[in-house]
């Protein structure tokens, strides 16, 4: 299947009600379990990860098969590591490409019992649930934050607790202060105890109401659109053509100024791009205002799942960039450093790497295809980040579209809402 997205001839005025998030709703979801709770956490996300999630702790399968789903696969094999009985956890032909060996180790280190039922190192995994003795473990911590955060979510209901040592450099601290924050919402008690070490107290979590904020990642893909809409508008005034003159709007209900997600953050780099934020009591609302950077650097290593939003933002808004700490992209979904170069060069985007953690663009063109199908990847981010590039280009076709269930369920409903025409049709 293949979408043909073309953008609206009219200026854009939309209120969108976001998905909630699926960082929290999946942590929620799991510790929510963990509390052996009644009460269902509410607004949970409408996406794969979550819904593979819900089933996985719905009746305890004997096999569990996850998709693609990187969250479920992390949280899962602790949870289960510590859960009465005897499961097989798998996943799609990528997700037996993604390493867990990390984790794995870590958690025997514990004392779980975790066989691998496939190639050594990946899903799927064999997993005997038990009681875990350990309460002391270092972990680098330049890996995926989910690991960190499967380890400590779980650390409550040991009987000692858990002490997590991170060496070297630590990526995506938001996440883990997201994990530590909800661990502290469901009733368990963790704490950074110094810049580089986390303890968490045995006593396992209550059964308490929560509700999920909406997502923070998923706004990401509406404030691109506001920015190369004004990007378009400046250039079109810039050549003295009438349109242009009314200013485009965008509400996004369920998002809040003191968020829990590291991925808030992104309202302020895109305010350096010409997108400013008011928050009210609804959400926010984005309008047109400023002067975009000339040129954006930013370190991303907080923020990774913002990178496809913002490397392809720039190169439509013909504006060199130099976007660091992306040393776990190459482990997402696909490796997102090689899919945005492919994808960016059909465009005519000469974007290179660096260290496999750089991503830069100093403005090296080259000729695009007449046509370009845009590659999704089995990687919901691409198609997100890609489509709204038919605001520069005539149109844009993006090639399995379906991918976006994993995160943004009616991303294409919502974009049709704000007066994008989509087409379907079979590739």
């Amino acid at each position: 299947m293949r979408y043909t997205v073309s953008a609206p001839g009219t200026p854009i005025h939309a209120a969108i009600q976001l998905p909630a998030s699926k960082s929290i709703s999946n942590r929620a979801l799991i510790l929510h379990a963990l509390a052996h709770g009644k009460q269902t956490p509410c607004n949970l996300s409408d996406c794969d990860d979550t819904r593979v999630m819900v089933r996985a702790l719905q009746g305890n399968p004997e096999h569990i098969d996850i998709m693609a789903a990187g969250t479920a696969m992390r949280f899962l094999t602790a949870y289960l590591s510590v859960t009465p009985g005897s499961r097989i956890i798998t996943g799609t032909q990528r997700m037996q490409q993604r390493p867990i060996r990390i984790l794995v180790d870590s958690l025997r280190l514990l004392g779980a019992k975790i066989d691998y039922a496939g190639q050594e190192g990946f899903p799927p995994l064999r997993i005997t649930g038990t009681e875990l003795q350990g309460d002391e473990i270092s972990l680098a911590g330049n890996v995926s934050s989910q690991y960190i955060s499967a380890l400590l979510m779980m650390g409550a209901v040991l009987p000692n607790g858990l002490r997590l040592h991170l060496t070297g450099s630590i990526i995506s601290r938001p996440y883990i202060n997201l994990t530590l924050q909800l661990i502290h919402d469901f009733g368990g008690r963790a704490e950074w105890s110094s810049e580089n070490s986390i303890t968490v107290y045995p006593g396992g979590y209550r059964d308490v109401p929560f509700t999920v904020e909406s997502d923070w990642s998923a706004a990401s893909y509406w404030y691109q659109i506001l920015a190369l809409r004004g990007n378009e508008e400046r250039r079109m005034k810039d050549e003295e053509s009438p349109k242009g003159d009314e200013h485009e709007t965008v509400e996004l209900l369920g998002l809040f100024p003191r968020s829990y997600q590291g991925d808030s953050r992104g309202a302020e780099i895109f305010s350096r791009l010409g997108v400013h934020t008011e928050y009210t009591d609804r959400g926010v609302r984005l309008t047109l205002a400023g002067t975009p950077v000339s040129r954006l650097e930013e370190d991303m290593v907080d923020i990774p799942d913002l990178a496809q939003t913002f490397v392809v933002t720039c190169c439509l808004m013909d504006i060199p960039f130099r976007f660091t700490g992306l040393q776990s992209l190459k482990i997402k979904e696909t490796d997102r450093i090689a899919a945005l170069i492919t994808e960016l060069r059909k465009l005519g985007y000469l974007v290179r790497s660096e260290q496999d953690s750089v991503l830069l663009w100093d403005g090296e063109r080259c000729p695009a295809e007449n046509t370009p199908i845009i590659s999704t990847y089995e990687d919901h981010r691409m198609a997100m980040a890609f489509a709204p590039a038919c605001i520069v280009l005539p149109q844009i076709v993006i090639d399995e579209p379906q991918v976006v269930s994993k995160s943004y369920l009616a991303y294409w409903e919502d974009l049709k809402k704000a007066g994008f025409t989509i087409s379907n049709e079979q590739g």
